[in-house]
Order: structure tokens, then C-alpha cells, then sequence
């Protein structure tokens, strides 16, 4: 399933998409797209539910965030190897690990502010990980039981801030707009190999990255599991698992986003995204 919120920000309702590529209105099934709607028994009752009964919802309405009420926003760091090369850095021993503020979290075609004296606003098309089933100390054997489905995220990023500022990176991170989700979250049963999913990204109709999520170093049943012997992870946690290369602070010579600039991205199977930039 294909599943999805969409509305008004703040007021955004659960929704799916059909095999005809209309929206469905869910909300006499869920309350949302979030928490334990997310789990595996009460994806399969929404599975079962015929998608020609449910209200069409009119073209054009907004897309929200795919992934409602998120608890924990979780970003890995350097985790294509080809992108770590483009940046100068070393494959880390251990995944890198940062977060991005849940007020950074806004629809896959919503405006992406560019901070207040930002100089380096940049992009980064990543594949998105939605928890389904909770837990702690996860075997990475049973870690794909742990996860709903999977999205398209673009983890927007502040160069200066994150790298220049002293500190973590969090605060390069997590600026408001910095994390659309979607267009969909799809269920993980529609993805044959997650790890194999072509990706792309381009401003203005350039195509700046270009990749394959088989180059992700650390790879989502280690991620999952990882992850959950320092924190428990939870239905809704979102996990944003890198980006291959192509980002602005890799060209040559550097290339960040500019007010009224386009992004346009996607990943194989999960849609695509695009945002205008604006001033903050």
C-alpha cells in the first residue's frame, strides 16, 4: 500500500492511494497515518478494506507529511560510500548518528525556508525508514519486522551551521522545513529489495545526485538494530538513512540553494518530492 496524509498543515487526514493514482480518504478506518496504525495487523485490516468504497479526495488538495506524530527523527551520517569519498571524509567505524527537530518536518511539495543568514543551504535525497513495531536491543535478524514501510525524505542541510558553528550537527539539521516526508509511506511488502533503489535529486532541472541505495555502507537490519541498543525505538520513529553523492558541498566549486530554486527528487517505487526555496 501506498499510504498518506493530506490536508492542511496541522489538520492533515489519513489517506491512500489507489491503483488508478486517486486518493483515498482512510479516516474512516485510522485516525492517522501514525503510532500503532502503523503495525503490522492493523496495516493488514487497512489492506483489506476496498479502496472503490472510501471517499475520493479532489486533485490538487495538499500533501502532508506521510508519517504523522513522529517521536524520534533519526539521521545517519556519511553512510554511502561514495559520499563520504566526495567529501574528503573516511567510511566512520560505526554509523554516524544525528537528529533533526520534529518541527523541521513538513509535506514532500511544501516551500523549504532558507534560514537567516544561511550561506549554505544544501540537499540531500535520502531513503527514508518508518518503524512499525517498537522495540529495544533489536536482533538485527528480526530487524525488517520492526519497520512499516519506507519514503522519500530530503534531508535539507545548513553546511555552515552543521560544520562551522562549533558543536553537533544537529543545528545544521534541523531548521524548520529541513525534513519533508513523502509523498507516500509505502508498506515494506511492496519493496522486493530496499536495498537496491535508484535515487536522484535536481535544482532547477540539473540532476546534482544520482545513486543507488546499494552503496549505503551500514544497511537497514544493522541500522534498525543499531539504533536500538541506545534507544528505544518506537511506532512512527522515522530513520533517514544518508545520501549517496552529488550534494551541493561536493561540487566543484561548491553550489548551494538559492531562493526561488526548485528540488525535484524521488526514489525508485516511493514517488518523487519537489520544493521551491524561499526566505525564512
Amino acid at each position: 500500500m501506498k499510504l498518506l496524509r493530506f490536508g492542511p498543515s496541522g489538520q492533515e487526514k489519513p489517506g491512500l492511494l489507489d491503483d488508478n493514482g486517486k486518493i483515498r480518504d482512510l479516516s474512516s478506518l485510522i485516525k492517522d497515518v501514525a503510532g500503532e496504525s502503523l503495525s503490522d495487523s492493523a496495516l493488514a485490516q487497512i489492506a483489506q478494506a476496498d479502496p472503490q468504497s472510501l471517499p475520493e479526495v479532489p486533485e490538487g488538495t495538499r500533501l502532508g507529511p506521510c508519517v504523522g506524530q513522529v517521536g524520534k527523527f533519526i539521521c545517519i551520517g556519511l553512510n554511502y560510500s561514495d559520499h563520504a569519498a566526495e567529501t574528503g571524509a573516511e567510511v566512520p567505524p560505526e554509523p554516524v548518528v544525528f537528529n533533526k527537530w520534529t518541527s523541521a518536518i513538513c509535506g514532500p511539495n511544501d516551500d523549504v525556508e532558507i534560514p537567516r543568514d544561511s550561506q549554505k543551504t544544501d540537499w540531500e535525497v535520502e531513503l527514508g525508514v518508518v518503524i512499525g513495531k517498537g522495540g529495544r536491543y533489536i536482533d538485527e535478524a528480526d530487524a525488517m519486522n520492526h519497520v512499516a514501510g519506507y519514503c522519500v525524505i530530503n534531508d535539507v542541510s545548513e553546511r555552515e551551521f552543521q560544520l562551522e558553528r562549533s558543536g553537533s550537527w544537529d543545528k545544521g539539521k534541523g531548521c524548520d522545513t529541513f525534513g519533508p516526508l513523502g509523498p507516500w509511506l509505502v508498506t515494506r511488502d511492496e519493496i522486493a529489495d530496499p536495498q537496491s533503489l535508484d535515487m536522484w535529486l535536481e535544482v532547477d532541472g540539473k540532476r546534482y545526485q544520482d545513486g543507488n541505495s546499494r552503496t549505503m555502507v551500514y544497511q537497514i537490519p544493522y541500522l534498525v538494530a543499531y539504533l536500538s541498543r541506545f534507544m528505544s525505538l518506537q511506532p512512527g520513529d522515522v530513520i533517514s538513512t544518508g545520501t549517496p553523492p552529488g550534494v551541493g558541498a561536493g561540487q566543484k566549486p561548491q553550489v548551494f540553494l538559492k531562493c526561488g530554486q526548485t528540488m525535484r527528487l524521488g526514489i525508485e517505487g516511493l514517488g518523487e518530492q519537489c520544493q521551491r526555496a524561499k526566505q525564512a
